[in-house]
């Protein structure tokens, strides 16, 4: 597929539209750390299904560039979220679905809030809601899968991730997925995107400004704000989530009705690890085709 590009006030958003021509409008978000290629298994579903696909690389990631040298390069959710209500706008989509993963997921949830009357439907992969906040009670289990955010505090961690990006995110690969073990074919299509030069920035800023360890972009605070309480959701909503995460325990995103006033379900995906829509593509595929053909 051929890379194109739109602007949005702070980024040039490279991405990637396959499916019918007039199919209805399904953006896909990937997460951290993995690029476009993840739903590379999925789209042909989609595509089949009379879906369109937007598939954005986040900022950081592969041949999305900020506009400016001088733009703080935040990794914080909610610029996530914002990016991605800018990036709908600047294509003129008229109320698209959304379908995200780890931070796709988390800028989905957040974009659905943020422009709720813009968006006909969400699927969320791997990440339960109102799990942003540093406030959060984690089980000592929890605590032990974020390892790596407590890695990334130190400068250990910083010098992995700016120094042996390669071998930090293979290893994390290693460990999230757990239907089968990626080649390193698969690996390195998906790895090329993290050489974009904001990609260490980003990464480490995300996981920082979570736990209070590094200070947020000022020009996000009024959003930070509507996202504490975290706002319920009006926008119909699936989560899926891998009966074998690693990371995110599928226990993190159970008991979440209370935040949902329009529809809401959750699913386990049998057999996956972190990344259901690589593991599991047929049954992700399934399971995203039915919320959307209920709810677009």
């Amino acid at each position: 597929m051929t890379t194109q590009f739109v602007e949005t006030s702070l980024l040039r958003v490279g991405y990637e539209a396959a499916g019918p021509s007039g199919g209805f409008p399904v953006i896909v978000v990937h997460g951290w750390p993995d690029d476009v290629r993840t739903w590379d298994a999925v789209l042909p579903a989609l595509h089949g299904a009379g879906y369109r696909t937007y598939a954005p690389w986040l900022r950081g990631y592969g041949p999305t560039r900020f506009l400016r040298a001088d733009t703080f390069r935040s990794g914080q959710l909610v610029a996530l979220g914002q990016d991605l209500v800018e990036f709908t706008t600047a294509l003129d989509l008229d109320r698209p679905a959304l379908v995200g993963h780890d931070w796709g997921a988390r800028a989905a949830y957040i974009a659905s809030a943020l422009n709720e009357s813009r968006v006909s439907a969400c699927v969320v992969l791997s990440v339960g809601y109102g799990t942003n906040a540093p406030s959060q009670v984690l089980s000592y289990r929890q605590t032990q899968n974020y390892w790596y955010h407590w890695l990334m505090a130190t400068p250990r961690g910083e010098r992995m991730v700016r120094q042996d990006r390669r071998g930090f995110t293979r290893h994390i690969w290693n460990e999230w997925f757990a239907a089968y073990r990626p080649d390193d074919v698969e690996f390195e299509r998906t790895a090329a995107s993290f050489d974009n030069p904001d990609w260490a920035d980003i990464t480490l800023h995300s996981y920082r400004v979570r736990w209070g360890h590094a200070s947020p972009d000022p020009s996000y605070a009024e959003i930070e704000s509507r996202f504490d309480p975290v706002p319920k959701q009006h926008v119909p909503t699936l989560t899926l989530h891998g009966s074998a995460d690693p990371v995110n325990s599928p226990q993190t995103s159970e008991g979440k009705e209370a935040y949902f006033i329009g529809p809401y379900e959750r699913r386990l995906i049998a057999g996956a690890g972190h990344f259901p829509q690589r593991e599991r593509s047929a049954d992700t595929a399934r399971e995203v085709i039915a919320w959307l053909d209920r709810y677009h």
